[in-house]
């Protein structure tokens, strides 16, 4: 498989590489991004290996990762008519500006302009909200965004980290008004992250939204360079501007990982992208990369398949806390199922199975 192995996302009629290039680390304003010509150099191996996917913010250094993907396609039109670029609205660039972040109408056409002259394009593939702004009626969000597919600008939308009902209710807004629906849903989903299953990734199978993972080897932490052997003392500044929280649940994944890896000939990073990859509802991953190196590295994971023994063990070690929506889902099953076996799954009797029908009330 490799990255011009295209999929939709969604629903939608939009083709996307399986692995998108995630550009938060463009620009060194925040103490650990890849410098200029690197930042080229990773969009250019990027597109020869047949992506096309390139996913940024307004706020991303500053501006400054939207600046640098602009200076690289800017010249091609050619290049950019070929390219799904997606970037983000909601970062507030300008301290002490009320209006200057959220997703209010003013906040949007604002950021919309400032983002298409920092990329150079006179249109966005794919615009996310980038967090839930709750001082915003979802209605003039959601307004304001049909207006931009409607004027061109804006191709389709999306929503980062938002509550499952909130994705909900937007999707029903524009239904009914018959305005722009999302296509996909952007959250951060890995082996140490899989709280996201309960409800958003079940939702957006419902409503055919693409998911699109953002860090998918947590921070790093799954990268393979933290060890039981080394104690997670790494250096790294990302990694000491985010924490590095592991413990024995942590060790005892990347020691499953390692396993896993070692066998397929590949890597610890390889073989967490590959579970990513894998679930249920994922249209396209996104990789951050600081180096050639890496980016060459995790495209591999393309080629890694993971066997049901692989994922399972996998399943087993990361099954995130119960918490209550999962409860009440399995209660749910029990109750409706009550022994039965649905779909190759038996599901226990809640209460128990009555002693006879004369026994029931």
């Amino acid at each position: 498989m490799s990255l011009s192995s295209y999929v939709s996302l969604g629903r939608s009629g939009l083709r996307v590489s399986p692995f998108a290039l995630g550009a938060m680390t463009f620009g060194e304003e925040w103490g650990w991004g890849a410098n200029v010509s690197t930042s080229q150099a990773i969009l250019a191996r990027y597109l020869d290996l047949g992506g096309n996917f390139i996913d940024t913010a307004n706020g991303y250094t500053c501006g400054h990762s939207e600046k640098i993907i602009g200076d690289f396609i800017g010249g091609d039109r050619n290049l950019r008519d070929r390219l799904v670029l997606a970037t983000k609205f909601g970062i507030n660039m300008y301290p002490g500006d009320p209006n200057g972040g959220g997703a209010s109408s003013k906040a949007i056409m604002r950021a919309c302009e400032h983002s298409l002259r920092r990329l150079q394009t006179d249109y966005i593939d794919l615009y996310w909200m980038h967090v839930t702004d709750k001082f915003t009626p979802l209605e003039e969000t959601m307004r304001t965004l049909e207006q931009l597919v409607s004027s061109g600008k804006v191709r389709y939308i999306g929503f980062s980290d938002t509550a499952a009902w909130r994705v909900v209710q937007a999707q029903s807004i524009a239904s009914l008004r018959g305005w722009a629906p999302l296509v996909a849903v952007q959250i951060e989903y890995s082996l140490l992250e899989r709280s996201v299953e309960t409800e958003i990734i079940p939702m957006a199978q419902e409503l055919g939204l693409g998911v699109v993972p953002w860090s998918p080897l947590a921070n790093g932490l799954l990268s393979g360079k933290y060890t039981r052997a080394n104690g997670g003392r790494v250096g790294d500044a990302r990694a000491s501007h985010l924490g590095v929280p592991l413990g024995e649940r942590e060790f005892a994944i990347i020691d499953a990982l390692s396993e896993i890896a070692q066998q397929r000939e590949t890597t610890v990073a390889a073989a967490a992208l590959a579970w990513v990859r894998s679930r249920a509802g994922v249209s396209s991953t996104l990789l951050g990369a600081r180096t050639l190196a890496h980016l060459d590295a995790n495209v591999k994971a393309l080629d890694v398949q993971l066997s049901a023994e692989d994922i399972g063990k996998l399943d087993g070690l990361s099954l995130p806390p119960t918490t209550f929506i999962s409860r009440l889902a399995e209660m749910a099953d029990m109750i409706i199922q009550h022994g039965t076996t649905v779909n190759g799954q038996t599901q226990p009797a809640w209460w128990g199975a009555p002693a006879s029908d004369s026994a029931r009330y």
